[in-house]
């Protein structure tokens, strides 16, 4: 379990003074902030063993199929299920150790016009642990409408990694789909920093991560670039933060802009965020606390078609 999440009642007094440094930044940009809809609750997750679901994704490949985990105390395992919270299968992952895995990411990888999942082995409570790893797997075929499946995923690579400075707590995983690259954002600083592991990343050797900014809130337990690679979101226990990302931009250069929030309703422990496939809006999960079970919710978007801005990638030395 976490750190300081003791009540969400008590958390409003550590969320004050993060919300407090971006007000005004907020207020500048509110009124170029993406029109999304008011939540829509798309029902409970009916898988029982899915208790403290720590990280979301949408398949970019499986229609109405979403992928996610539990926190730590589980083993090492993923839950596929679909929009209606059907439960789809239990996937384990070879060679995969479950310390504390926190969140998902989803997107290409070393080969061209394959998905790969992205398992976050990040969490560090009390910072203990100098290495952290991800682990690296072809996304398998699965329907939104099969029976449940009960299957091993072998083609699995570990990507292990150390921060530049010292040991860090974190809970959002993100990959640019246009570059490859991985991002963690801690959880505990003051001012959550952005770390980058550039692609390839080596499974071989321990990875040094690149430190590329810091953001100025606490707190963050999820994030996902869009497919398109043109839309950031990072979630807080509270807030979720949206960035544009434009033309020949880094995530570094995205980031470095004001904020906007985007819509969001407390949920009991939300540590989950995801784009939809399509761009079109995007979905929450929490973790089951106070005898709430686990419901999907999902923000449309409020407009036809995602915005026309093909993003080209960024200079790799950016």
């Amino acid at each position: 379990m976490k750190i300081g999440m003791k009540l969400i009642t008590t958390q409003s007094c550590r969320f004050a003074l993060s919300a407090i440094c971006l007000v005004g930044a907020l207020a500048e940009s509110h009124a170029q902030a993406p029109a999304f809809g008011e939540r829509v609750d798309l029902g409970e997750i009916e898988y029982q063993a899915l208790r403290e679901a720590s990280g979301l994704v949408a398949s970019r490949q499986n229609a109405n199929v979403f992928w996610t985990h539990n926190d730590s105390g589980d083993k090492n395992r993923i839950y596929a299920f679909n929009e209606n919270g059907k439960h789809l299968g239990v996937y384990t992952i070879a060679r995969a150790y479950a310390r504390d895995w926190e969140d998902i990411a989803i997107g290409p990888g070393p080969e061209d016009g394959k998905q790969y999942l992205y398992l976050g082995d990040i969490g560090n409570n009390e910072e203990r642990f100098r290495k952290q790893y991800v682990y690296r797997v072809l996304e398998p075929s699965v329907s939104a409408q099969q029976a449940p499946a009960q299957e091993t995923l072998t083609e699995v690579e570990g990507i292990i990694f150390s921060y530049p400075e010292r040991n860090h707590d974190a809970e959002a995983l993100m990959l640019d789909p246009l570059t490859k690259d991985l991002y963690v954002v801690t959880k505990m600083d003051s001012n959550v920093i952005v770390f980058r592991a550039a692609y390839p990343q080596s499974t071989t050797e321990t990875v040094t991560l690149e430190r590329v900014i810091a953001l100025p809130f606490t707190l963050a337990v999820a994030g996902d670039i869009s497919p398109a690679g043109d839309e950031i979101l990072i979630k807080t226990y509270d807030s979720i933060y949206y960035w544009k990302r434009v033309a020949g931009q880094s995530i570094a250069q995205a980031l470095a802009q004001a904020p906007q929030r985007v819509p969001y309703l407390l949920e009991p422990q939300g540590e989950a965020v995801c784009w939809k496939a399509d761009g079109m809006g995007y979905y929450t999960l929490s973790e089951e606390r106070f005898n709430i079970q686990a419901q999907l919710y999902f923000y449309p978007r409020m407009r036809q078609t995602p915005p026309k801005n093909k993003v080209r990638p960024p200079s790799r030395t950016q």
